[in-house]
């Protein structure tokens, strides 16, 4: 019987989904990297690390991560770097990406041994509703605009070896070939001097509706125009619906609706519900209203607004019983928390023949030794 809560990693649907983008990697000619800001349980690396190309960091500890737990191609992206990280980076990282012309000039003498890359912003919206995860907003501190870009900047050996963007957030391949085409009408020219073009991550490859002939299609386009290396940083599409949370239903109180306290939490466990926000998904669990009994997904949090959402259920909701809320691999583990003092979930592997692993279980000395 697994504790609760507990955050379940399903070992089959994480293949299913790394098999689809390696035949991406195969067909199109790419390379992937697993976005480890989105899903960094490097117990599942080494099963990764058989179907793509590498990982990429957003600073010095996932890239510190990606090269002692996967140990291939190694990217990292920050928007601005401290001078004691870059003096670590520049030995275990293959591509280190800059998101200013300031960070490269302050760095791009230590940077000798490695391929260095700099953001730039198309500025070019396609995202609706997610305005959190939209680098292309105004005011955006993300990626240097085209009016930015100095004229006299080395591109090429010796200088800025690739160009990144990224704009997509759970997004399909028209997006990508939108943002592409304003990207290159700005910054084409450039194309024609670097080694590689890394088109960031929000790319929903493994969703069941992602359209691969077109992204497939974007990237030959581009490898043939420009003979470029081209990589992709996918995050949630590499264990996307591949993981749930399991909690259990402590008590049921009444104010002017049912509402069950859970021992899962959105504000602990799931920050991006209240974040973004959205509605994860439950098993057996339906729209408001949908089915004959209602109620509120709350938490054991003293916080009024730790609400997962309003459900509805073919039959009552008794204490005790077990909820489970589906696509909970990405953007859970990595930003849970322990606030309130609230014990982080255990992490358990669900093998492809049945049987469970526990993977970490947490204790009172990780909420205690967060502080000092």
């Amino acid at each position: 019987m697994l504790n609760t809560p507990c955050y379940v990693i399903d070992e089959k649907k994480l293949t299913e989904n790394l098999k689809i983008l390696a035949e991406v990697e195969r067909i199109s000619g790419s390379k992937i990297l697993l976005a480890q800001k989105a899903f960094s349980a490097y117990r599942l690396y080494p099963l990764i690390g058989r179907y793509i190309s590498g990982t990429t960091a957003s600073g010095l500890y996932e890239a510190r991560l990606g090269y002692e737990e996967m140990g291939k191609e190694n990217h990292v992206f920050a928007p601005a770097y401290k001078e004691k990280d870059m003096d670590e980076l520049v030995n275990i990282c293959d591509h280190i990406i800059f998101n200013s012309v300031a960070q490269y000039k302050k760095y791009k003498d230590k940077c000798a041994g490695v391929s260095a890359g700099l953001r730039l912003n198309p500025m070019c919206s396609t995202q609706e509703g997610h305005e959190i995860y939209d680098p292309c907003g105004k005011g955006s501190r993300l990626g240097v605009v085209a009016d930015e870009l100095p004229k006299d900047l080395l591109f090429g050996e010796g200088g800025i070896e690739g160009l990144h963007f990224h704009t997509l957030c759970e997004q399909n391949s028209d997006d990508l070939v939108t943002t592409f085409e304003a990207f290159e009408a700005q910054f084409g020219d450039y194309l024609n001097k670097v080694k590689w073009l890394n088109m960031g991550g929000g790319h929903h490859i493994t969703r069941e509706d992602y359209d691969i002939d077109r992204l497939v299609k974007l990237i030959h386009y581009i490898k043939e125009k420009y003979d470029v290396e081209v990589y992709l940083e996918p995050g949630e599409a590499i264990a996307l619906n591949a993981g749930y949370l399991v909690t259990e239903v402590m008590d049921i109180v009444k104010n002017d609706m049912n509402i069950l306290i859970l021992d899962a939490s959105a504000a602990c466990h799931m920050p991006d519900v209240l974040e973004m926000p959205y509605r994860p998904p439950l098993r057996n669990g339906f729209a408001a209203g949908e089915k004959p009994y209602t109620y509120r997904l709350s938490s054991v949090t003293c916080l009024a607004g730790d609400v997962i959402g309003d459900y509805s259920f073919e039959n009552p909701v008794q204490i005790g019983d077990r909820l489970v809320f589906e696509d909970m691999a990405i953007y859970s583990m990595v930003k849970n928390n322990t606030f309130n003092g609230i014990p982080l979930p255990d992490i358990v592997l669900l093998k492809e023949d049945g049987s469970t692993e526990l993977i970490k279980r947490f204790e009172y000395k990780d909420f205690k030794e967060r502080l000092s």
